[in-house]
């Protein structure tokens, strides 16, 4: 089934997911705060709008996968005004990565103006997006959730279903978010224990990716630790340490205590004080390194 989908955020992650929704056979309307990032999916068959509230049609659906909530608020409440152009039967489908107050307070914006917002985070890096490998976490209103369903066919490999909570796809993406760094951590831990104790990194870490560890966060961050291979950035830096922000500030409203998101907070901001903004999130574990004193 064909449908027609606004999609607001071309950057690593949005422009192959809406080059995906082209390829299905979708029209799609596109609008980028940067014009330019827009023109191969205009080369493919995408209608480039004028500016972000044009990609919101009454009735319609759209698509946001954008850097952060403030860019997420503007797009709601700002002059884009995407809940009151959407309107009655609207669906908003938000696919970035944001806290979960942000979505909560934004829904209900929707639904006063008549238009359904469901939250639809995706993990998945770049590589991943571009071969519909993407993870699609939702919820929301279950009507808005079955009318998305053809277009995260067409992006992902699968869906998983977190009820009506219009937030709820968000708790568990930051989750999952906060195990992947926690994990990174704890390899550049054991490498560089390893390295200071005579052992191969590269040999570890495709040891640990082949047994314990099979998996794929292990085996992709655990050879890009191991060989300290940070650039090009899937993920960048800054963004790594918005969702563990984010983490901290769920776990603070729901009075949880995760004591190791605290330390995730430091390390990031160490890489980012050490000049790093650039390289992959991944580069958070070179700290360990250098607390264990080795050098380049």
């Amino acid at each position: 089934m064909s449908l027609e989908v606004g999609f607001v955020g071309l950057g690593a992650m949005g422009l192959p997911t809406a080059a995906n929704l082209i390829a299905a056979g979708h029209r799609v309307i596109v609008w980028n705060r940067t014009a330019s990032k827009a023109a191969p999916l205009a080369a493919k068959g995408a209608i480039v709008a004028p500016s972000a509230g044009d990609t919101a049609k009454p009735g319609g659906i759209l698509i946001t996968m954008v850097a952060d909530d403030a860019a997420l608020e503007e797009l709601v409440l700002g002059e884009a005004a995407v809940a009151e152009r959407l309107g009655p039967g609207g669906i908003h489908i938000s696919m970035s990565t944001v806290a979960p107050a942000t979505t909560r307070k934004l829904a209900e914006l929707h639904r006063k103006a008549g238009s359904t917002m469901i939250a639809a985070p995706v993990f998945g890096r770049p590589d991943a997006a571009a071969a519909k490998r993407l993870w699609i976490c939702v919820s929301g209103p279950a009507p808005a959730k079955a009318s998305a369903q053809p277009l995260f066919d067409a992006i992902g490999q699968g869906v998983f279903d977190f009820g009506e909570m219009p937030e709820a796809a968000n708790v568990a993406k930051i989750c999952g978010n906060f195990l992947i760094a926690a994990a990174m951590e704890a390899m550049g831990e054991a490498f560089a224990m390893a390295e200071k104790s005579g052992l191969d990194r590269g040999a570890l870490a495709a040891m640990l990716g082949k047994t314990l560890f099979a998996c794929p966060v292990y085996q992709g961050y655990g050879s890009a630790i191991a060989s300290r291979r940070h650039s090009p950035a899937g993920f960048r830096l800054p963004l790594g340490l918005k969702d563990i922000e984010i983490v901290l500030s769920t776990a603070r409203e729901a009075n949880a205590p995760m004591p190791a998101a605290g330390l995730l907070r430091d390390r990031f901001l160490h890489a980012l004080a050490m000049g790093r903004a650039d390289l992959d999130w991944s580069a958070l574990a070179l700290a360990a390194r250098e607390d264990a004193g080795l050098g380049d």
